[in-house]
C-alpha cells in the first residue's frame, strides 16, 4: 500500500508542479535568407578579383595582392601564408568554376564562396576554395588539394 501511495503522489506531483507556459512568442530571425547560388554578375565581378589575385600571385606583386584582400585579414595575411598559397595551386594553369554559393562562417554571417578547378580538369574534385566579401574582396582562399 505504500508503494502505491508513493507511486501515485509521485505521479500527481509532477503534475501539481508543472507550469504552463503563457504569450510565449517566437522571434523571427533577423538575417534575411540568402539565395542558395551566387548570381551570374557576382560571380563574374568574383572571377575577375580572384583572376587578378592569381596573376598578381605569379609576379610576386604585394601590392595589387594586397589591394585584393580585404581590411578583416591584410593583418594576419604575411608573406609565408601568399607563399603556401601559391605553393598549394599551380598559378600556371587556368581555373574553372566548379561550385558558387554562400558558407557561413563563425561570427553568424554568410559570405559568397567560389570553388575552383582547373580548366579541362574532367574530375569533380576542387582545387582552390575561395571566399569573398560582398563587394568583391578576398576574404579566404583555402588550396584544397596539393598540385603535382
Amino acid at each position: 500500500m505504500k508503494k502505491l501511495m508513493f507511486g501515485l503522489a509521485v505521479l500527481f506531483g509532477q503534475f501539481f508542479f508543472a507550469q504552463e507556459v503563457v504569450n510565449l512568442k517566437v522571434q523571427e530571425s533577423q538575417k534575411t535568407a540568402l539565395p542558395s547560388e551566387l548570381s551570374k554578375e557576382k560571380i563574374k565581378l568574383y572571377n575577375g578579383k580572384f583572376f587578378e589575385f592569381v596573376n598578381a600571385l605569379k609576379s610576386s606583386d604585394r601590392k595589387a595582392m594586397d589591394g585584393l584582400i580585404s581590411e578583416k585579414v591584410k593583418t594576419i595575411v604575411t608573406d609565408g601564408v601568399l607563399k603556401k598559397v601559391k605553393d598549394g595551386i599551380d598559378v600556371t594553369k587556368k581555373f574553372e568554376v566548379l561550385k558558387a554559393d554562400y558558407t557561413p562562417v563563425a561570427d553568424g554571417s554568410n559570405y559568397p564562396v567560389i570553388q575552383y578547378r582547373y580548366e579541362g580538369d574532367s574530375t569533380a574534385q576542387g582545387v582552390v576554395s575561395v571566399v569573398f566579401e560582398e563587394d568583391g574582396k578576398i576574404l579566404g582562399i583555402k588550396p584544397l588539394s596539393k598540385s603535382e
